[in-house]
């Protein structure tokens, strides 16, 4: 389990009672007049004025000092923010007890995140439109291998131990948590007939469900609501358990999910009219409907500054695009939010289905495409560099394809490339990230010189550039070395072609850094 404490600024406890002006003076019962004093003696004001100093990691070493020291670790001022990086396995449990017993009472912030170290194999390991063939209506799914059923278990009793300990605090201010989608699907969806071997009578389910509905109840202080690709956490009813002074002062919400059947959505337009403070939003594209946009654009609502959208080859499949915000709803919007800016994570989504969906108007600063069967045409390329030329700032183009040498190429009968009109076009950008489509090492020349030094971030995995036939025949330069220096000479600093691919959480784990980036982005306000 990894543990991720950052301390607020100004929350360190002041100097103990008794404490002279020029310093820490003794206090009552320590020992003086030239006798040592052990670490056991200091009084417990002290201990804790001397970890709040500490990172997080050296207060937990400093602690095994003794027991009275590893009394004072969990004193309240020291912990109010607690970040958890869990991993799916039985192991994990004793140490989340014990951290939740002693912290879910009184913390401040609480982000939990499940992942698991290596995904099974025999049953099937792939996510939904990540390689795994989606059962067809009236097949029976393959039958799952007995480790996923114990992936799933533990799953159901970790996310228990987590709600079962903040239930009743009062003092929860954001509460954010994510489950990795790749450990909790399987061939589209994990269906009931699955859960039922490890939740006989969906009990665990209704607990989990009842449980969250409980934290939400019970919330004073609730700003910050955050719950991503968690399996059947949220329901439908879930925020109506919010009370309205809650709903009232709500700045972020973000309900990613779609393991909900059917045309089913987490918030409607009605329910969402209670959230009038909300600066932040986060759901699923096919959720966000042309009502939604009204509601937000209302005089009654704050100005929206963050929307967060996931598009899903899923939900599109499911769900019907036709209630989506239409171009005027967009503008409506925009001018009763005038700092609004748009992130979309677009997973196998069709070009034509691409092209429905990008708006005019949207003030769109951030897309990243992910890939497995679908792969983007150069004319929505085109479309992004021509419509949000004043806004982008971030593209991400991943294609995990299995055919290493036919990657798709962009440029492909067209006179100018558009990722190089991309760069031209939106003067902003400062991010560009590729996987899996062709660049020609000519373009990403050009690429470099356009943006600058302004382009923060370059990657390209080494697989992903091409070479002219003339580069590579021109026997006095060395085509890679040229390029490379060509490349750093225009950006302005050293440059390489990503090597690894597996150092990139951005290529490797799309869902888990688009809910990262989702979560800076709709901070970043």
């Amino acid at each position: 389990m990894l543990l991720f404490v950052s301390q607020e600024p100004q929350a360190r406890p002041g100097p103990p009672p008794g404490a002279a002006a020029a310093g820490l003076g003794p206090a009552p019962g320590m020992s003086v007049c030239g006798e040592a004093v052990g670490a056991g003696s200091l009084p417990s004001e002290l201990v804790v004025h001397i970890f709040s100093f500490l990172a997080a990691p050296d207060r937990l070493r400093a602690s095994a000092a003794c027991s009275h020291w590893r009394e004072c670790l969990f004193y309240p001022a020291l912990w109010p923010r607690l970040r958890l990086s869990l991993r799916v396995s039985p192991a994990e449990r004793p140490r989340l007890e014990f951290l939740m017993r002693k912290c879910g009472w009184f913390v401040r912030e609480l982000r939990v995140q499940f992942a698991a170290d290596n995904y099974p194999t025999g049953g099937g390991g792939a996510a939904a439109g990540e390689g795994a063939a989606v059962a067809g209506d009236g097949e029976a799914p393959p039958p799952l291998s007995p480790r996923w059923l114990d992936l799933l278990r533990t799953y159901l009793e970790l996310v228990l131990c987590v709600l079962s300990s903040v239930r009743n605090n009062r003092n929860l201010q954001k509460l954010s948590l994510f489950g990795d989608i790749s450990i909790l699907q399987q061939h589209g969806a994990i269906s009931n007939t699955y859960l039922g071997k490890v939740d006989p009578d969906g009990k665990k389910i209704k607990q989990i469900q009842q449980l969250f509905e409980e934290i939400l109840g019970n919330s004073r202080q609730l700003k910050w609501l955050s719950c991503g690709l968690m399996l059947q956490i949220v329901t439908p009813t879930s925020l109506s358990s919010l009370s309205n002074p809650i709903a009232n002062t709500m700045e972020h919400l973000s309900l990613l999910d779609n393991h909900i059947p059917g045309n089913t959505t987490l918030i409607t337009a009605v329910e969402l009219e209670r959230f009038v403070n909300l600066r932040s939003l986060a759901l699923d594209f096919c959720d966000f409907t042309a009502e939604m946009a009204r509601v937000l654009a209302d005089s009654n609502h704050v100005p929206l500054h963050r929307l967060s959208l996931l598009v899903h080859s899923v939900s599109i499949m499911h769900k019907s695009l036709d209630n989506m915000p239409k171009d005027e709803n967009w503008q409506a919007l925009t001018r009763n939010s005038t700092n609004l800016r748009v992130y979309i994570m677009a997973f196998d989504v069709k070009s034509d289905d691409m092209l429905r969906i990008l708006k005019p108007s949207i003030p769109l600063e951030r897309i990243h495409f992910d890939s497995y069967v679908t792969c983007v045409s150069g004319a929505v390329v085109d479309l992004i560099s021509r419509q949000y030329d004043k806004f982008l700032t971030h593209f991400i183009l991943m294609n995990d394809v299995i055919d290493m040498s036919a990657f798709p190429d962009l440029s492909d009968n067209r006179n100018e490339d558009p990722l190089v009109l991309l760069a031209w076009r939106c003067t902003r950008l400062s991010l560009l990230a590729v996987h899996g489509y062709t660049v020609w090492a000519h373009n990403l020349i050009a690429i470099a010189r356009l943006r600058g030094s302004d382009l923060k971030v370059l990657e390209v995995t080494e697989e992903s550039i091409e070479f002219d036939q003339g580069e590579l025949a021109d026997q006095d330069v060395d085509p890679v070395h040229n390029f490379i220096e060509q490349v750093s000479l225009g950006l302005g600093r050293p440059w390489h072609a990503v090597m690894d691919i597996e150092l990139l959480s951005v290529f490797t784990e799309p869902t888990r850094h688009f809910y990262r980036e989702m979560q800076s982005f709709s901070e970043g306000i």
